[in-house]
């Protein structure tokens, strides 16, 4: 005997399907939003040129972590409802504040990690997957690039300004991309912040400014970064 297909349980499996696909594509679109708006402003032309230290050149990519933390709140917040959102700000400021983490960027990465936790609990799994995706995204397209603070001291009396375009050229040849330059004659120092390239190391650039920059025109060299 054929057995019987309820064709009803499969028309009301189809609808439920569909609207998650719906629920899906449009928070897809909300952080895709989010971040292109976050990113918009953060990389505004005139924050460019008040860049001085490498903190303030990481802060264009935490405020679009942000954005994205913000967006995937709203969108937990419109399917469970305002709780939801008290909690999240509540974790959110609790590890703002009280953990001890190296940087902004770290917390932003944390409170993110912990909202896809939240998400998973909440029984939204695509959600879950698709807010890690976006993260791991943004994450892989902002630190490939690394920025670098870079110190060079002890310079030879009166070389600063020669100093200062050998280091520049050097770093030019590694396709490292110059955020700020700042330059003390008085103390014979010359600080720059940069992007380097996504397949440099630190030792590797150290190696090349301290091989390829003349004798008489080198310092020492103190790094900073994240």
């Amino acid at each position: 005997m054929t057995p019987f297909l309820d064709t009803q349980g499969l028309k009301s499996v189809g609808w439920h399907g569909f609207q998650d696909l719906t629920w899906m594509a449009g928070a897809l679109g909300a952080l895709t939003l989010a971040v292109a708006l976050g990113a918009l402003l953060a990389f505004h032309p005139t924050t460019r040129r008040s860049v001085d230290t490498r903190e303030e050149a990481e802060l264009p990519k935490v405020s679009i972590m942000y954005a994205l933390v913000g967006a995937v709140v709203g969108v937990v917040v419109l399917e469970y409802g305002i709780v939801i959102g008290f909690i999240v700000f509540g974790l959110g400021g609790l590890m703002r504040f009280r953990t001890d983490l190296n940087s902004t960027r770290d917390t932003g990465r944390l409170i993110i990690v912990t909202l896809i936790g939240l998400i998973a609990g909440l029984n939204l799994p695509h959600f879950a997957v698709l807010t890690t995706a976006f993260a791991w995204g943004l994450i892989y397209v902002f630190d490939g690039h690394p920025v670098y603070e870079l110190e060079v001291h002890d310079i030879p009396k009166g070389k600063v300004k020669e100093a200062a375009a050998a280091y520049r050229a050097i770093l030019g040849e590694e396709k490292c991309v110059l955020i700020s330059e700042n330059k003390s004659f008085s103390k014979s120092r010359v600080d720059f912040v940069f992007r380097a390239p996504r397949k440099s190391s630190q030792a590797g650039l150290h190696q090349a400014l301290c091989d390829r920059v003349p004798p008489d025109l080198r310092g020492e060299i103190d790094w900073e970064v994240e």
